[in-house]
């Protein structure tokens, strides 16, 4: 592989005024397509297969007036009881007018007449029926839908427009652009050029503008969840950034041995886009292996972050060679610049001009320490994971509600209005539907259900049955006395279902955004242990073919456990437990987003990799060429440590731009993965990993005869690239 991507890269410079082109006229087709076919995302996740799903299936099927969308409007009146007053009625009946003359509302009930009125007489909840599902309602009816009752409020009651209808995309605004400056700054203090750090930013940047284009030109045909494409933005800007600079650094290094920037860029596309591909390919197999997890929503997510990340692969070993052949020895710091241009062809420059080479510099006497102290500093490190994985046990997943919403948006104002008049089972109401083979057999079973639901505990009241048109199927609305994320809730969910379970003559389904909620999260609870041993186990054989060793993937997998636990500890901590919450702008803990466990697990795991491969890599070559196995983890490591910790740093600075967004969803996501690239970067493979291959010595890269036999070699360092050039002497151009 190696020799083909050697060749790859001296033809992308040659050919850079071609690729180039062809890369722009790609970008500019793939706008042209996101901007005439671009379709909406989704706010709702569905599942296929479960109690919930079915039940929606069904009111979509026999009962479409109560499948679209809804809206509860909260009323709080100026004093108690004044919603028993004429003029209070008559307050209440002109909102009620109001919603249901909005753009794509079915109807309005009037809480009067059904009874949803607090026991104080001061709180009132309009129930809004829309005809479509909230991903179909369009931005003008939702916006006229935020704004209703004004004029009521202008009277001193107030109003607030809430449900699921608000459901909406997350918008990017300017914050995730600190992430990136923050990633610009480090670039140009690790290259100490501008054109280098120029370039690497361009080229990513380009990589993330096409797969970003390409991914929302294909949203008209495939439904996106609205975090599908943060997801691709957020990964596909941290690798495409990372690999770069790899390709780059080792171009540099080449250039001061005295090569021609053709042959600098050829070796460079050589060995490190060869870690490049690996590493990219790991995060693509584990993004696109969430499919084996059956959940439509989530191999959507997991198949468009998987996209961006090829595109930054692609651009990294054919874009980023052409972008280096403009530059020239520009890529070089201005005091190396002529010292490289003075050299005869093919002569290195000295080593006193070359900083990476300085066997003082900070990576080499890290390494020494570590590897002297190798003992004292795993112990050390394990403790300090092992308590930060403390509170992992207590994770609890499940899809947020508006409870969890940012103070002051119209969501949130409208469940702490509804909480505060009501009790937090208002705001996640479960629906009951029974169906029967005709009206006659519906219409028996109802109160029998009624009766169960309400004999099961934790049950606040249940609402009179509405009936389809035909009286086949009744929809009954059942209140909890707790909140949507709350254990009880998940309790009494399925309490109702075994409850209803043996009813005859019509089939009973519980559903409702909680019960969608609860059964998303427990499918994903379920495939976590699956899909964490398939990455493991990948890992495992993706490093035995790499380093041709069991001990080493062993290593790395305890290590990227490690980092994960640890990770999960850090962030239940904070966005669950609340401690130390105001520090990441969270209003309000609330348990995890159910697939964020499962996501971070298939985007740590290529990112570990990655870095696992940069610096154990650098060991075995010297240790093959003869160095002893410390000499050989000290020299990996010093040479290793400044290109992994920026490249490290960039990542944070990415996914940490993401926490400064609203959403608690991006929130989360964005500090676990940056949290866990610090943990795995700095803690596990600049730390642990060297500490532990000084412990093992030469044992770290014993592999039996026959396994050695029977593995491919897929040569990442680049040993067939080495004798491929031992006959030719590179001439400078």
């Amino acid at each position: 592989m190696a020799t083909l991507l050697y060749r790859l890269g001296r033809g992308a410079l040659r050919r850079r005024r071609l690729v180039v082109a062809l890369w722009l006229v790609v970008l500019v087709v793939a706008g042209l397509a996101a901007a005439t076919l671009r379709g909406p995302t989704a706010s709702n996740f569905t599942m296929p297969g479960t109690e919930s799903q079915r039940a929606l299936d069904l009111l979509a099927e026999q009962f479409p007036a109560a499948s679209g969308a809804t809206g509860t409007i909260a009323v709080k009146a100026p004093a108690d009881g004044q919603l028993g007053t004429p003029q209070g009625q008559a307050v209440v009946q002109e909102l009620v007018q109001e919603a249901s003359t909005l753009p794509g509302v079915v109807g309005a009930v009037d809480p009067l007449q059904v009874g949803a009125v607090s026991p104080n007489g001061r709180y009132a909840l309009v129930q809004v029926q829309f005809a479509t599902g909230g991903d179909e309602v369009t931005d003008e009816q939702r916006a006229a839908y935020e704004e209703v009752g004004a004029s009521v409020e202008a009277k001193g009651w107030q109003v607030a427009p809430g449900g699921e209808v608000l459901g909406g995309e997350p918008e990017i605004g300017s914050t995730e652009a600190l992430g990136v400056l923050v990633a610009a700054i480090v670039l140009i203090i690790t290259f100490g050029s501008l054109v280098a750090a120029g370039m690497t930013m361009l080229n990513a940047l380009i990589g993330v503008g096409v797969g970003m284009a390409g991914l929302f030109a294909l949203s008209g045909v495939i439904e996106l969840t609205s975090t599908a494409p943060i997801l691709a933005l957020m990964l596909g800007l941290a690798v495409g950034i990372d690999y770069s600079l790899f390709i780059t650094s080792r171009h540099r290094q080449n250039l001061l041995e005295g090569l021609s920037p053709e042959e600098a860029v050829g070796r460079a596309v050589g060995t490190a886009g060869s870690a490049v591909v690996f590493a990219g390919a790991t995060v693509v197999i584990a993004l696109a292996g969430l499919a084996v997890v059956n959940i439509p929503f989530l191999t959507v997510m997991g198949l468009a972050a998987a996209a961006t990340v090829t595109i930054a692969v692609l651009v990294a070993i054919t874009l980023q060679p052409a972008l280096l052949g403009f530059a020239g020895n520009r890529v070089l710091p201005r005091r190396l610049r002529s010292a490289v241009d003075a050299a005869a062809p093919n002569d290195p420059v000295g080593e006193e001009t070359l900083p990476v080479e300085d066997r003082s510099g900070f990576g080499f006497r890290w390494a020494r320490f570590v590897t002297r102290f190798r003992v004292p500093v795993i112990l050390v490190s394990l403790l300090g994971l092992g308590l930060l994985a403390l509170p992992t046990p207590d994770m609890r997943l499940a899809l947020p509600d508006a409870s969890a919403a940012t103070v002051g948006s119209p969501a949130r104002v409208a469940s702490d209005l509804t909480t505060e008049g009501f009790g937090p089972g208002f705001t996640g109401r479960l629906a009951v539907v029974v169906a029967g083979d005709d009206a006659q057999a519906t219409a028996a079973a109802v109160p029998q259900v009624t009766a169960m639901i309400q004999r099961t505990e934790n049950v606040l009241a249940v609402a009179p049955p509405q009936l389809s048109p035909d009286g086949r199927t009744a929809l009954l609305g059942v209140i909890p006395k707790t909140g949507p994320t709350d254990e009880a809730t998940e309790t009494l969910v399925h309490e109702v279902r075994d409850a209803v379970g043996g009813v005859k003559g019509a089939e009973v389904l519980l559903t409702g955004a909680t019960a969608v909620g609860i059964d998303v999260s427990e499918k994903l609870s379920d495939a976590l242990p699956i899909y964490l041993l398939l990455v493991v186990g990948l890992s495992v054989l993706l490093l035995m073919l790499v380093f041709r060793s069991l001990l080493v993937p062993l290593k790395a997998a305890l290590g990227f456990l490690l980092t994960v636990a640890a990770t999960f500890g850090i962030t239940v901590a904070i966005f669950q437990q609340g401690h130390l919450a105001d520090l990441v702008g969270l209003d309000t803990p609330a348990p995890l987003v159910s697939f964020l466990p499962i996501l971070l697990i298939g985007i740590l795991f290529g990112l570990a990799m990655d870095y696992e491969v940069f610096l154990v890599s650098r060991m075995r070559e010297d240790f093959v060429h003869g160095d002893s196995a410390r000499e050989a983890t000290i020299s990996g490591m010093g040479h290793g440590a400044r290109v992994v910790t920026a490249a490290a740093l960039i990542m944070m600075s990415v996914f940490g731009g993401f926490v400064f967004l609203d959403d608690p969803i991006i929130k989360s996501m964005g500090f676990a993965l940056a949290i866990g690239v610090a943990i795995d970067a700095f803690v596990v493979r600049m730390t642990i990993v060297p500490a532990v291959m000084s412990l093992l010595g030469d044992r770290a890269w014993w592999l039996p005869r026959w396994l050695n036999r029977a593995l491919p070699n897929v040569d990442i360092e680049g040993e067939g690239l080495r004798e491929h050039l031992t006959d030719r002497t590179p001439t400078r151009v």
